[in-house]
């Protein structure tokens, strides 16, 4: 018999209310655009685009520039802005509808003597709530009358039983919550559900003075830079240097050469201050343009647009993408921390292995006899059953387990047969290990239960051909330990033909069978994780299970594989330095007992060491480090608080997700790097033909508008051509990049000043040969020309960046908006040129004859064979 409560009264509640707060635990503001958009300005590289935009104004009210320059600036910014707070606000919007489409939680309160079911938020300190089986424990509290059986596998990240007794009067929860609170004997958390039983529990704590709750509040942390923040402001660092230290020089440079032009400083100063001014002038209005072609002006938005297209493409693999800049991160982890419990196993016991008591693997349905007296062992022994919607309720886990073994289609038919009626039934208890169940109508006991139990009595068993054979004990024995050590649990079937005696088992029990009952790993995790481990990644598995357990769903899931291989318990973690467990972070694949704090920890010491960090996770216990972390992975069916905390949601629970999203990752970063190698030449060869031509008596090789088309305009739309690469799978086999590595690597540098200066020497080349001249007919046409040759040259090495390989049109049809982008870039730019009237003026261009344009692509199409000479003297890229 229960306790009888009386629960609070109305006035109790608002007062306790009042005290100690609602059950509500706050969760973070919607994205909203305008936050976003201003978010946008922290983007080093947009910052230095708006300083270039506060120059080009200044230069415009002195009259040294036009007003476009200033405005298409300012677009460029606003345009970048604008895609990003999109891509961020439906990324939100996407994740709050998946929020939305989930009902409340409600609970069952006694209030006022009489039984109320109220919304989650409701619940007050005081509250008495009724648990049944299949309920969620909505906030902390103890249990203060009643038995129940608890899955804690939100909290503490495993599916495992754990008992619950009435407590003591004025029992509370401990204040300090360590791994052992969670399977004490009478304390219930936010988040765990009630497997099996009814009891009574006394809420102490709401909101977010519970587990959960503070679990989120730990989440209000600062996030860590992303490794491409990181990167782009490295870059942006470095280029300001190179174009304001280069601005000074060659203005000054300049300066120097109009003396010596004038004769020496005497003579110069002589000239007067109206020419010496507009000398000054002039070398300030190249300085500006040197800045100008240093900074590429189209890599905020290509990364905006890459992170837009890809977020869509990530959501067709089942990855919810929650934070545009998590899809690059994943792509550059180092190492990545995985939960067990439903990330690399199911999330559920099961049963997978049926055998023989000579030991031998089979198929029940195989032999009659056995399945047979298999299915009303286990389906009329039991406490659980399936539910209208085909789910099963009610019963611990093992039951549980055995049910979906059996199938709702045999249960049923059990059910319904006049001659399988339970006469006397026995549940299983913890001091027994066994439980019974006696049919008249078939004159036998089932039993279900431990195996020492059973053996220690059956005597025969059932062999595959249906017969009852004597038990070898040793083989059996032998078979027991071997389904220990891959951290199975067993459980053991048989019948008897005499009556049904309490508490005991008859001496003559045939042995049906035996099963082998875990949370099995997913056959997809294997696969993917021995992908992830080739592109470089460590996995380390971290989990709240037993050492033992943990080796073994190790050893099967590939992290495992002895030798150097390193298994760390909680404790042996906190006995340990943080030097000592970073000397050692590179041998650990599995972290066993593990507390949310280790996760946390863990994060940090590999953020020490520029490491960059995955964590994967459902559960409220693993939200902290989902945070923390520089991608989180959450996981569609886990908590709230979890989804609130990854930066991507794996909406299949999948780990071949998490993989897809490393891939695409990858595949952003590669697709951003090309588009860089390209900007970045055309960029250095116009700071390079800016600075020298003057020398050589080569006067405005290109005018500020010409600038201003090839670094904003063009590039701009350039970048829509690397937004769809196609993701290779010679990706996964790249190494992983540190995060404080620079996105402009060697090989790169290499490649952008062999181009550039290659794209110089042809621009001279093209002022000081007078073959070039005769092909025009006048100075405006061989200028013209030249504008379509360094514009031309920069389509040409669009395709040469597209590959590390000689073949430049590799799986170009896998990205057919390269081709049409390609061909409407150069489409404007022959309109561009050849249409004269306002559109020339601004331009400075105007238009020529054929002679001319073979000219044009003749000296363009010479950046493709000095790329492809370098490539074939290039060390080829290491790939396992």
């Amino acid at each position: 018999m229960h306790k009888v409560f009386k629960g609070l009264t109305e006035a109790q509640v608002e007062e306790s209310r009042k005290k100690y707060g609602s059950n509500v635990i706050k969760e973070a503001e919607p994205e909203s655009f305008w936050k976003q958009f201003l978010e946008g300005f922290k983007d080093p590289m947009i910052r230095i685009l708006c300083v270039i935009a506060a120059i080009m104004l200044v230069m415009f009210f002195m009259g040294q520039s036009e007003w476009y320059e200033p405005v298409g600036t300012v677009i460029a910014i606003l345009l970048v802005n604008f895609v990003s707070a999109k891509t961020g606000v439906a990324n939100d919007n996407a994740y709050r509808k998946l929020k939305e489409s989930q009902k409340k939680d409600t609970a069952k309160v006694i209030r006022d003597g009489s039984l109320k079911v109220i919304e989650v938020d409701d619940l007050v300190v005081g509250d008495v709530v009724l648990l049944q089986s299949g309920d969620k424990i909505l906030a902390d509290g103890v249990l203060a009358d009643g038995v129940l059986s608890v899955d804690n596998s939100a909290l503490n990240g495993e599916a495992e039983e754990c008992p619950k007794s009435a407590a003591e009067e004025g029992f509370h929860i401990p204040e300090n919550i360590t791994g052992d609170t969670f399977v004490d004997a009478h304390s219930l958390f936010r988040g765990a559900t009630v497997l099996d039983g009814e009891g009574y529990m006394i809420v102490q704590q709401v909101g977010e003075a519970t587990m959960m709750g503070k679990m989120a509040k730990d989440m209000e942390d600062k996030e860590p830079d992303s490794p491409l923040q990181v990167k782009l402001r490295k870059l942006a660092g470095q280029i300001s240097v190179f174009g304001y230290v280069g601005a000074i020089v060659i203005a000054l440079a300049y300066f120097v050469h109009f003396v010596i032009l004038a004769g020496g400083f005497g003579a110069y100063f002589a000239t007067g201050w109206l020419s010496i001014l507009a000398d000054v002038m002039n070398a300030v209005s190249i300085a500006i343009t040197i800045i100008v072609c240093a900074v590429p002006e189209g890599l905020p938005l290509v990364i905006a647009l890459v992170l837009m297209q890809n977020t869509g493409k990530l959501l067709k693999v089942n990855v919810l993408v929650r934070k545009s800049i998590g899809i690059e991160t994943a792509g550059s982890l180092n190492i990545l921390f995985s939960d067990k419990t439903g990330t690399i196993t199911k999330g559920q016991l099961e049963v997978v292995e049926f055998f023989t008591g000579d030991g031998k693997v089979m198929d029940a349905a195989s032999v009659p006899a056995i399945q047979g007296n298999l299915e009303l062992s286990i389906g009329k022994n039991t406490s659980a059953l399936f539910d209208d919607r085909h789910t099963v309720v009610g019963g611990n886990l093992t039951d549980q387990a055995l049910l979906k073994f059996l199938g709702e289609e045999k249960f049923n038919s059990l059910r319904e047969k006049d001659d399988c009626e339970v006469g006397e039934h026995q549940e299983f208890n913890s001091a027994n290990k066994f439980s019974q169940a006696y049919l008249p109508a078939k004159g036998r006991t089932f039993y279900k239960g431990a195996p020492e139990r059973l053996l220690a009595k059956a005597k025969t068993y059932l062999n595959d051909q249906g017969q009852e054979v004597p038990i070898d004990q040793a083989v059996l024995n032998a078979k027991i330990d071997e389904l220990a050590n891959r951290a199975m649990r067993v459980l053991a079937f048989g019948y008897s033909k005499a009556p049904m005696v309490r508490d005991e088992i008859n001496d003559d029990v045939v042995l049906i069978g035996l099963v082998g009952i875990r949370d099995d790993v997913r056959p997809e995790a294997k696969e993917a994780i021995v992908e992830v481990q080739k592109a470089g990644i460590q996995v380390v598995m971290i989990t709240g299970d037993r050492k033992e357990t943990a080796v073994a769903i190790a050893k099967e899931a590939g992290l495992y594989r002895g030798e150097d291989d390193l298994v760390l318990t909680s404790a042996e973690l906190s006995e340990m330095s943080d030097d000592e467990v970073k000397k050692c972070i590179s041998k650990i694949r599995v972290i066993s007992r593990a507390l949310p704090t280790d996760k946390s920890r863990m994060v940090r010491l590999c953020q020490e060491m520029n490491l960059v960090v995955g964590m994967t996770g459902d559960g409220v216990n693993d939200s902290p480090a989902l945070k923390r972390a520089d991608v989180g992975f959450a996981m569609g069916s886990g908590t709230d608080v979890a989804k609130e905390a990854g930066k991507l949601v794996i909406l299949d629970d999948n780990f071949n997700s998490i993989k897809n999203a490393i891939w695409y990752g990858r595949t952003l970063y590669i697709n951003i790097l090309k588009f860089c190698k390209m900007q970045l030449v055309i960029n250095l060869a116009a700071v390079f033909v800016s600075a020298i031509c003057p020398f050589l008596g080569i006067e405005d090789p290109l005018k500020v508008t010409h600038l201003l088309w090839i670094n904003l305009c063009m590039d701009s739309l350039a970048s829509l051509m690397f937004a769809g690469e196609p993701a290779l799978k010679r990706y996964m086999r790249d190494k992983p990049r540190r995060r404080d590595e620079s996105i402009i690597s060697k090989p790169m540098i290499i490649q952008i000043i062999i181009m550039s200066v290659w794209l110089t020497i042809i621009s001279i080349v093209w002022f000081k040969v007078p073959f070039f001249a005769t092909c025009f007919d006048n100075s405006a046409q061989f200028y013209t020309g030249f504008f379509c040759m360094f514009v031309f040259s920069f389509m040409v090495n669009a395709f040469n960046v597209r590959s590390d390989g000689l073949n430049v049109f590799e799986h170009i049809r896998e990205n057919k908006t390269f081709v049409r982008v390609w061909l409407i870039i150069m489409a404007v730019q022959i309109i561009l040129v050849s249409l004269g009237g306002v559109v020339g003026d601004i331009f400075s261009c105007e238009r020529f004859g054929f002679k001319g344009w073979l000219a044009v692509l003749g000296m363009a199409l010479t950046m493709y064979p000095v790329d492809l000479i370098r490539k074939l003297l290039s060390p080829k890229p290491k790939r396992d």
